[in-house]
């Protein structure tokens, strides 16, 4: 199996995600730490929203929310909130938000697609608004290794991990009761040498570190 590209029940997304399994993850505090970060009431897009995991607790905290993702799967599981279908790095909805939120690590794509993903995000934040991005931590890269771990009902199996100079290739089997799904991935790291540099061509700058790993960021226009 090649990175990006995924199997199991349901329908499989066009980067090897499972909508019914996505579906069933749990909120794991990430809507809180955006929340955290911007005023009360805030406006926010969130690009590659998946079914809402995190949207859908940030509506509940008081925000407007637009979700973006290029499935139309996924965004069927949004219960009702607003959403556009469209790839990431070609949506321009010729309006602002007062925050932008990418998450789930999604900027730890390519370093070209990661300055696409961040011209969106530069092209739809209001002036003086907030960009919240997730970043996978720095020593996930060298630490990940094939092992088993059980959390929230579901068994990760990660099966597969191949290093090819800084991008780590990852196979992971999911387990819930009698369903089975394979997730292959491919993550490149960015240090914060590389971040600033990225966010500076797209006209953003880093901002503050919103947790002590420095996972979660913002950046500013």
């Amino acid at each position: 199996m090649s990175p990006h590209s995924g199997s199991g029940p349901g329908e499989i997304t066009p980067d090897g995600c499972a909508v019914e399994f996505y579906d069933l993850l749990p909120p794991m505090g990430e809507a809180e730490i955006a929340h955290a970060a911007l005023p009360a009431g805030a406006s926010i897009l969130e690009l590659g929203c998946g079914t809402g995991r995190i949207l859908r607790p940030l509506a509940g905290l008081g925000h407007p929310v637009l979700g973006v993702d290029e499935s139309p799967a996924m965004l069927e599981r949004l219960a009702g909130l607003p959403a556009v279908q469209d790839r990431i790095e070609s949506l321009r909805l010729g309006r602002v938000f007062d925050a932008v939120l990418l998450a789930s690590t999604l900027i730890n794509t390519d370093p070209v697609r990661r300055r696409a993903f961040l011209e969106t995000c530069r092209e739809h934040v209001a002036p003086h608004g907030t960009v919240v991005l997730q970043r996978a931590a720095p020593d996930w890269f060298g630490m990940v290794e094939p092992a088993t771990y059980e959390h929230d009902g579901i068994r990760r199996v990660v099966r597969k991990v191949h290093r090819d100079g800084p991008r780590v290739d990852v196979v992971i089997d999911y387990h819930v009761g009698e369903r089975t799904w394979t997730h292959a991935f491919s993550r490149h790291p960015v240090d914060e040498e590389e971040l600033t540099a990225d966010l500076a061509s797209v006209r953003l700058r880093l901002g503050r570190w919103l947790t002590a790993d420095r996972t979660w960021f913002t950046a500013t226009a």
